[in-house]
């Protein structure tokens, strides 16, 4: 008796749980930033909205009608309100709404043909997309690149949030709320700058050292120069200081040539030896 109680519950939620999951297929499938990572397994259609758009709504029952065929046609249907999910509008670069991407063990591809649930239909029966070129890689949704896209769509939308509640909880003039804003944003930029340059410092410092003995060096060949030069000119005037005199002594200046210039540059040579 007991054991009949027991199969009958069995096949009871057996039952129940094959219904709740055939029902739950038939629903179009919510997607968030938290669950979209589902349809990088199977096949999907995924539908982008946003609650105020005209051309959505027109297209909400048809979408849920072509749901219930999902099961059947080996598809899972979801849908995406960018309203709630900016990321995911970010993600993937959706630019016009309603926007339909099919995905297939993680390729995606942009559904441009028509919006009705026959089209639908024959687009995953026939397979016609795979005549549709599939998305770059470096444009995928699952790629970094497009994380890094989604990630400032979020900030965008957490942005205007602020800016919202500033003026309409706050009370403040958009112009206090946009100068809220520059005010952050000069600030921040100084804060990164500065880590930047201490970064900077602290992996590539600066060869202060080398520099200064590099200064010191050419100082020293300057003044050693100089000095030479001073000699130089006190050599030819202690050479012109003497001339006339042995050009007054006719025999001295006959038999004593003044020192030509190439005696005085040797002079110099030696003098410059010497030191």
């Amino acid at each position: 008796m007991a054991f009949g109680k027991l199969l009958f519950c069995i096949i009871i939620f057996a039952i129940s749980t094959g219904f709740v999951r055939v029902k739950a297929q038939k629903t179009v499938i919510v997607l968030t930033e938290d669950n979209w990572s589902e349809i990088l397994s199977g096949e999907w259609l995924v539908e982008f909205y946003a609650p105020w758009c005209p051309a959505c709504k027109a297209l909400e029952h048809k979408w849920n009608e072509f749901a219930q065929l999902g099961p059947g046609l080996g598809i899972k249907v979801g849908a995406v309100d960018v309203t709630t999910s900016p990321g995911l509008s970010g993600r993937f670069m959706v630019t016009a709404l309603p926007t339909i991407f099919h995905v297939i063990n993680g390729e995606f591809r942009q559904y441009k043909s028509s919006r009705d649930k026959d089209s639908f239909t024959s687009f995953i029966e026939d397979k016609k997309w795979q005549q549709v070129e599939p998305i770059p890689k470096w444009k995928s949704p699952d790629s970094i690149q497009m994380g890094v896209v989604s990630s400032f769509f979020k900030l965008s939308q957490m942005l205007r949030h602020v800016h919202n509640k500033l003026t309409e909880e706050y009370g403040l003039p958009s112009f206090c709320s946009y100068l809220i804003f520059a005010l952050a944003t000069v600030t921040l930029g100084a804060i990164l700058g500065l880590v930047l340059v201490c970064a900077i410092d602290l992996f590539y410092p600066p060869k202060c050292t080398q520099t200064m003995n590099n200064l010191n060096v050419h100082g020293k060949d300057k003044d050693s120069d100089n000095e030479l030069d001073d000699e130089d000119i006190k050599d030819d005037l202690v050479d012109d200081a003497t001339t006339p005199e042995r050009h007054n002594s006719g025999d001295e200046a006959h038999h004593s040539p003044a020192p030509t210039d190439g005696a005085k540059t040797k002079r110099r040579k030696n003098a410059r030896l010497d030191i």
